[in-house]
């Protein structure tokens, strides 16, 4: 069938109206999303939950902020469904339900805390459309912000799970920690993860490596605040891994690098002969069709779009994304020199799965 033919098919009004009304949604919810961000931004979810039904002039005195913007910010939460309205007193609030998912005492369940990563899509978004034209990608330069929210995003994980929960996912890890153990933990970024890990195993020795001046010494400055002796950090290449650990770490970051398999390869010279290495990393298929269903499937490919994929093209490397896979992982993995590679999950944790690996 021709193109001109395919235009001419009939429309089933019933399925054009269904889907229409899903954009309709589409575009409330994305606005919903930048409100939800502002509101994680300015406290006002943590504000409204330690309320009772309030006025618009009480939540901003309570948040310290503008109450005219925060009464617009109410209207688009009201009909957005966040908070409820009683119009007869003017009052606001947020049940405990919704504040479950929103506010900072969730913790990881803190679905707000998320929200901000949509405004920095929106910052990039012109510069992702040259490159849609063009080819080529946007660099890490444009993403000023990027390490701040990753930096909070994960704390929110690591501070609840990291040392009760992902190191046991490797048998006899936390009692090696306990004795003393040489790690590194490659793309550490603003270097919280070892600094969780440094303050729980004493004995052991942390470094951290990442490419980024920015997010090294902020790393630095927090380990320097918390007094740890026995925690590093490096400012490095992740292909560049010098001298020889028992334990690596890579969470969240493979997929982003310019040179994966190159850095898996350093990863696996740098292990010791009886060493582990534990990746954590997106939860997804190589195959599209498996991914349709994955609840944050949309959410998945719109952030590859928007970051991983594009600032890895940026500076001439795989362009792996987001959405690399489970499949493609086990490869790369296997053809760096790891062997007997297991996949771990956390429960209540949807977006990651955890390689565990040694050295072939």
């Amino acid at each position: 069938m021709s193109v001109p033919e395919a235009r001419q098919t009939p429309l089933d009004p019933t399925t054009q109206e269904a889907f229409a009304a899903e954009v309709v949604d589409v575009l409330n919810k994305a606005v919903l999303g930048l409100l939800a961000s502002v509101g994680h931004q300015c406290g006002l979810f943590d504000a409204l939950a330690g309320l009772p039904p309030s006025s618009s002039a009480e939540i901003a005195k309570a948040a310290d902020l503008d109450e005219r913007y925060v009464r617009e910010w109410l209207g688009g939460m009201v009909v957005g469904g966040f908070v409820k309205y009683n119009p007869e007193p003017g009052t606001y609030f947020l049940p405990p339900e919704h504040a479950a998912s929103l506010t900072t005492a969730a913790g990881p369940d803190n679905l707000a805390g998320m929200m901000p990563y949509l405004a920095l899509m929106g910052e990039v978004e012109q510069q992702v459309v040259r490159c849609f034209r063009d080819g080529g990608g946007v660099p890490y330069s444009a993403y000023p912000r990027f390490q701040a929210l990753q930096a909070e995003e994960t704390a929110r994980v690591y501070d609840l799970a990291l040392v009760n929960t992902i190191v046991p996912l490797v048998p006899g890890l936390a009692e090696r920690l306990g004795d003393g153990m040489d790690v590194l933990d490659v793309g550490t970024g603003q270097g919280h993860a070892p600094l969780v890990l440094a303050r729980a195993f004493p004995a052991s020795r942390f470094h951290g490596l990442d490419q980024s001046e920015v997010g090294i010494d902020a790393a630095c400055a927090a380990a320097a605040r918390a007094g740890l002796r026995n925690l590093h950090y490096t400012l490095a290449d992740s292909t560049e891994i010098r001298g020889e650990y028992d334990l690596i770490t890579a969470f969240d970051v493979i997929h982003d690098l310019a040179r994966p398999a190159e850095t898996l390869t350093a990863i696996a010279r740098a292990l010791r002969e009886d060493g582990t290495f534990l990746m954590g990393d997106i939860a997804a298929s190589s195959r599209l069709e498996e991914n349709i269903e994955h609840p944050f499937g949309p959410a998945l490919y719109g952030f590859s779009v928007f970051y991983c994929m594009t600032t890895s093209l940026g500076t001439g490397g795989a362009g792996l994304g987001t959405v690399w896979g489970q499949e493609t992982a086990l490869r790369m993995l296997e053809e760096a020199g790891f062997a007997n590679i297991d996949i771990k999950s956390v429960e209540g944790d949807p977006i990651n799965v955890y390689y565990v690996a040694t050295k072939r």
